[in-house]
Formats: C-alpha cells, structure tokens, sequence
C-alpha cells in the first residue's frame, strides 16, 4: 500500500492517494470467502461443504469491494491521524472508473480542507460594551402589571372598558380573508384609545395600526404578531372584528400572591416582595447583558481573528454532509454564517486545547439537578430529596443515548471558553436604562 499527499498551491486542499496492490487486499478477501463458504447454505450442498470457487463466483466481488473499501477506511484514518493532518469536515472522495472484475491494483483519491494554524487576539486586543441595566419604574409598574393580570381574576364582560383586552381577528382594511388572531391591549394605545372603550363582541373596528401606536414598530409588532421590520412600514386603516373582552381585576398584594408567585414563605412582607421583584428583575436584566456581552465577544473575537478558509472544499462539503438537506445554491445564500460558524468552531477548539479546559462528570450531574430544581421551583432542598433529584439527573442523561449528555458538556465547555476569552478582553461597563435595553436587544 502506497499513500501520499499532495498539498495544492493554496495550502488549504489536497489530494490523498491511496494505492493497493492485490496483495494488500487478498489476505482478506480470501479469509471472507472462507468464512463464507462454511456458513453458506446454497442448495445440493451440506452445510459447511460449499466449495470456495462457487461462493467466489457468487459473494466474491461484493466481498472484495466491502474489504477494500473498509481496507480504504482504515488506512485514509490511520494516515491523517499518524501525521497529524487536520482536516475540515471528512474526506471527500474523488469519483473514478474502477472495473472490480478486471483490475488487479487499484488507485484512489480523496479530497482533503486542510485547516490553517492560526493565532488568536493579543490580551487585550479587543474591547467590549457590557450593559449596567438600570431598573425605571415604568419597568417595575410593567412587571407589577404583569403579575397582577396573571395570578388576577379574569372575567369577559359584555362592553369593554379602559384597560381591557380586546380579542379577534385583526387585517388591513382592503385584504381578503378573517385575518389574523390578536389580543389588543387597550392601555397600550397611545392615539385613538376612546375608540376601544364601550365594544362588544361581534363589532369591527377600523383605526390606523401605525398612529394608535404612535409609530412604535416593537408595540405594533408585540400585538400584531408582524415581525418589527414588517410593523415598521404598516400604513394605513386596519380592521379588527372583535370576538369577545378580557379583564383582569388585579390580584391583591397578600400572603397569598406572594406565595404564588415566590413559593411558600419565602416573602412574608410587602416590603419583602418589592425588593424580591426588583432583585429578580434586576438578575434577568443582568442575565440578559451577559448573554449579550457573549454574543459580542464570539463576534468580536471571529472578525479579530484571521482564518484562511478552504472555500471551494468547504461549499462542496457543506452539501455532500448534508444531501438532501442543503442545496449549492442555499450554502452559497448563507454561506458567510457558515463560515463563521467554522472559525468559532476553531477558535473554541484552540483555547480549550491552549487552556486545558475541561468539564468533569461532576460539573455535568450538578448543572442538570440545578436545571430540574429550577424548573420545580425548588431553590432549598434536603440531601435525601438532592439524592432523588440526583437519579431524574442520570437519568435523563442516559437518555437519546447519551445525546442530553453530550449537550451538557458541550454547553459547560462553552461557557468556559467564553470566560476564559472574557478574561483576555476590555469590558467596558456601559450604564443603560432598562426601556432603552430592551429596544436594543429586540434591534
């Protein structure tokens, strides 16, 4: 067996040329057709006495193609790990006229992506915004709003009133067909809003979306179900047939709230539950600026970092891993997301090996029974329920063969990389009120 590569000019792609000769193969061909011929059972013959020549005539080349094929497997694996060739995605092979009936020796090829060394950002390359949420109280009124329409009595009278929630089927004026479901907030209406006021079911309201929500695209959006690009360039009457009235007597600020929406106890005051709520707020917010302060790093740090792509090999790849899937014309379409999905790949990959990241089993069970006991409200627990926590934990682990394991492990790696690269940038603290936040986040 003969294998060798062949770098192109660009050093991102190569050949890999792989050649047997009959010796290579024949061992184990021959060793197939023996297996065969003892566990053939082809009538007129006893089991175990079928001659090698009839199960060669019959099995013989589909025995051959299976062997080399495996023999190709194995030897194209066993080179690019032995010399540490680092490839994009898996080789490709290049399409050739073999004829298995005739040929004695064989050649083949298989396309390679080689994958550049590269160098990450200097310590202190690149600079960052982190938001400092700063809580209003038009956002704590929302939230208090918020809680009192959910854990509130909820009633459908006959005429609307201020405040109420008008629910039907809202279309431009001029459009055909019933339109699309929406709830229409009337305290949200800035212009117009006595037109919501003294509705009954069964009536249809002609306004202008844009000047009721005084041009607001992600208030429009919010209640209209348009995306904020489409709420943006609405113009005109829109109409909504009203199909009944919603409204929420707010639920009052007692023990019993308190335990609804905190768990049991663990407010007693209405004091203690102003400060819960901001507390809580105020740890989304931060949530969020986090996971928005990620988001800018892994951008950041990709358009920082100079990785020369095999293009060409990387288009064709990208189609032939997903057949079916994915055609050349939708990876060209969204090919520079690609891309930079493959850089970050890369980068993450660099500083785990570079830092020695690891994730332990440990790290794993403890994040999932967090994860359960978050999703059953429970913040405190004894050891012996930790412990039955603890079983639910393995056992979805072990689930979708281990599938929900590796995503765990995947995510805590994730994290870590970003920790580590958030350690190596400027953070810039950055004071933003929350209203102002929200906007930019939904932009």
């Amino acid at each position: 067996m003969d294998i060798t590569l062949d770098k192109n000019d660009d050093q991102l792609s190569a050949i890999l040329t792989v050649k047997l000769a009959e010796a290579d193969y024949s061992p184990a061909v021959e060793s197939k057709l023996k297996e065969y011929s003892k566990k053939a059972q082809i009538k007129g013959f006893r089991p175990g006495k079928v001659p090698t020549t009839l199960v060669r005539k019959m099995y013989g080349k589909g025995i051959l193609v299976d062997e080399i094929n495996a023999l190709l497997s194995k030897a194209v694996d066993g080179y690019i790990k032995e010399n540490n060739v680092k490839i994009l995605g898996e080789p490709l092979p290049v399409p050739s006229d073999v004829n298995f009936d005739t040929q004695k020796d064989y050649e083949f090829q298989f396309e390679l992506g080689l994958l550049p060394d590269f160098e990450l950002p200097a310590d202190q390359a690149i600079s960052v915004d982190r938001h400092q949420v700063e809580l209003d109280e038009n956002t704590l009124n929302e939230t208090y709003e918020q809680i009192g329409r959910q854990f509130g009595e909820t009633t459908n009278p006959e005429t609307s009133e201020a405040g109420d929630y008008l629910f039907g089927k809202l279309k431009k004026a001029d459009e055909e067909g019933e339109g699309r479901t929406v709830l229409l907030p009337t305290n949200k209406v800035k212009n117009g809003a006595e037109q919501f006021v003294g509705v009954k079911a069964n009536d249809t309201l002609t306004f202008d979306l844009s000047k009721a929500f005084d041009g607001d695209a992600s208030a429009i959006a919010n209640f209209s179900g348009l995306s904020k690009d489409e709420a943006a360039k609405v113009s005109g009457d829109y109409t909504l047939a009203v199909e009944k009235i919603t409204r929420t007597a707010h639920a009052e600020h007692n023990q019993e709230l308190f335990d609804k929406v905190f768990g049991k106890d663990a407010v007693s005051s209405k004091e203690e539950f102003d400060a819960k709520i901001r507390s809580t707020v105020q740890d989304n917010y931060d949530r969020e600026a986090d996971n928005l302060i990620n988001r800018q790093i892994i951008d950041k740090v990709v358009d920082a970092t100079e990785i020369k792509v095999p293009t060409e090999f990387f288009k064709k790849w990208l189609v032939r891993a997903n057949e079916g899937k994915l055609t050349a014309e939708q990876v060209e379409e969204h090919y520079d997301d690609y891309v930079k999905e493959l850089k970050w790949s890369m980068i993450r990959n660099k500083v785990v090996e570079e830092q020695g990241l690891k994730v332990s089993n440990d790290e794993i069970v403890d994040r999932t029974i967090e994860k359960i006991m978050g999703q059953f409200n429970l913040p405190e627990v004894s050891e012996e329920m930790r412990e039955s926590v603890r079983g639910f934990a393995d056992n979805y682990l072990k689930q979708e063969n281990g599938k929900n394991y590796i995503q765990e492990y995947e995510a805590i790696l994730a994290e870590k990389v970003l920790e580590n690269l958030r350690g190596k940038i400027v953070v810039n603290d950055t004071p933003i009120s929350a209203e102002d936040f929200r906007n930019q986040a939904a932009s």
